[in-house]
């Protein structure tokens, strides 16, 4: 196995699906404050895990459920944090990736002053990671857009966005910069189209449809003018610091050898590297442009941007890997399969999870390769799991061998990458410990190490119990991904 001696081995979580705490010392709400648990919804049902309409927002200003809205409550974390990272601590954990949400700091991300019981709950998270010898890595943006500004300056289709954001960027980053080194902009960025609302404030009703497309590319471009400003910023005020970027890696393989299918293929790829062409490569790709003109499709871009983009690109690329998809010209008649937002067809050379997600860890390696080949930047795996219903014993033990053999294999494909030659400093699998599921909001869909008792309608003591896959993880790291064996 080939790891470097200071490998960033962790785990990865999101403050709008652990903390909980949702309208606790002065936080306002947020988007994912408005997401419900989706309890007769499949899991094939991609449109509705994703839509939210105007309607839907006016019912969650209006409740105060922490059981439908499941995010409102989440592991409890808000609480716990201090005997959480204990827990990581006992895994060995190099790094913690986390996020600041927006609405902790800025309730409605007008406010030109902080919320300072914000601030000082994330002085007291920092304080603890150091002293446990955690470093973290800080998603700014991570699915927690103010819901304020969603519903009055239409997300992040308004450019005035830009300025409230990096207002949020330098209250963090001059508070946080004895502690914080390693940031994140924004969480899966190239998720805009899959769900909007989520992603960047876009409520579809609420425009036409024929523009909404043009909608959502104006939004990218100022969330792509914010990731450069916000690097600007950053190294202004912590000279040593890095920023990346995030993305998920939808890697697309084609059918079979039909180069109808390779181009199919080839252009999927392409289309899901464009959101890191841009934070990476300071510029967008030529065939973004064509696309818009086919389409008619205007973008304004204020003068200066273009320089902006090109002089502050991100220091290292991180994405999120799942499962890879299968795309044809011909889906007809065709076995589909779901995962982390996506559809494709039905791979035969590959397992299922039980929520219908491919699992191909040889695709992992692929995607570092072809990411280091594209940008020869530093890579950094930040999210990363398998989704299992797992069934506590009489003993109170938790026997997830599914879970072990899945990031057994998955590790070893990071190890074949780095033995290819590729840059990979870190490694952060999803739900360290067990969180709401970003789309449906229920607890039943767990990927944690550590198990959290609460149930899909948020009952339960929310004790934490050490999972087998707990002392397997403390094995890997404690051996620098030598010792992979259960």
């Amino acid at each position: 196995m080939f790891f470097p001696k200071k490998f960033f081995w962790g785990g990865a979580t999101a403050a709008n699906q652990c903390e909980g705490a949702w309208n606790e010392d002065g936080k306002g709400m947020s988007v994912a404050d408005c997401s419900w648990y989706k309890k007769n919804i499949s899991q094939a049902d991609y449109k509705g895990q994703h839509t939210i309409t105007s309607k839907d927002i006016e019912e969650a200003m209006t409740s105060s459920d922490i059981k439908k809205y499941g995010k409102r409550h989440g592991s409890d974390c808000y609480h716990r944090f201090k005997e959480d990272f204990q827990l990581f601590a006992e895994m060995g954990f190099k790094t913690l990736r986390l996020s600041i949400p927006w609405t902790r700091i800025f309730p409605n991300g007008i406010e030109t002053e902080p919320n300072e019981k914000g601030l000082e709950h994330y002085d007291e998270v920092f304080k603890t990671l150091k002293e446990l010898g955690i470093e973290p890595l800080v998603t700014l943006h991570h699915y927690e857009m103010p819901l304020y500004l969603a519903n009055n300056f239409d997300g992040w289709y308004k450019r005035e966005v830009i300025e409230m954001f990096l207002r949020f960027c330098k209250t963090v980053f001059e508070r946080y910069k004895d502690y914080v080194k390693y940031w994140l902009t924004f969480n899966e960025i190239d998720s805009a189209f899959r769900h909007p609302f989520t992603t960047i404030g876009l409520v579809e009703d609420r425009y036409p449809a024929e523009k909404f497309e043009e909608i959502i590319y104006q939004s990218l471009h100022h969330q792509f003018v914010a990731s450069a400003l916000a690097t600007k910023m950053l190294k202004e005020i912590i000279p040593d610091a890095k920023m990346g970027c995030m993305i998920t890696r939808t890697l697309t393989y084609p059918e079979n050898c039909n180069p109808e299918n390779i181009l199919l293929a080839l252009k999927d790829n392409r289309k899901n590297y464009f959101y890191s062409d841009v934070q990476v490569r300071g510029e967008y790709p030529e065939h973004i442009f064509k696309e818009w003109q086919r389409k008619n499709i205007s973008v304004k871009f204020e003068v200066g941007d273009e320089e902006i983009l090109k002089c502050y690109p991100v220091d290292f690329v991180s994405f999120s890997y799942y499962q890879s998809r299968v795309n044809s010209v011909d889906v007809s008649g065709k076995e589909v399969v779901s995962g982390n937002l996506t559809t494709g067809i039905k791979n035969p050379y590959l397992e299922t999870s039980a929520w219908n997600w491919q699992i191909d860890p040889l695709g992992l390696e692929i995607s570092l390769i072809d990411l280091h080949d594209r940008y020869h930047k530093p890579l950094f795996i930040s999210e990363n799991g398998l989704g299992a219903v797992d069934k506590v014993e009489a003993d109170g033990s938790i026997i997830d061998d599914y879970r072990i053999k899945y990031f057994q294999e998955h590790i070893k494909a990071i190890s074949n990458a780095i033995d290819e030659g590729v840059n990979v400093f870190g490694y952060t699998p999803w739900g360290c410990i067990d969180m709401v599921s970003m789309s449906t909001c229920q607890m039943s869909k767990r990927y944690g190490f550590i198990y959290v008792d609460a149930d899909d309608d948020g009952n339960g003591t929310y004790n934490r119990s050490r999972k087998k896959s707990f002392y397997w993880y403390k094995k890997v790291i404690a051996s620098n991904g030598e010792d992979l064996s259960n």
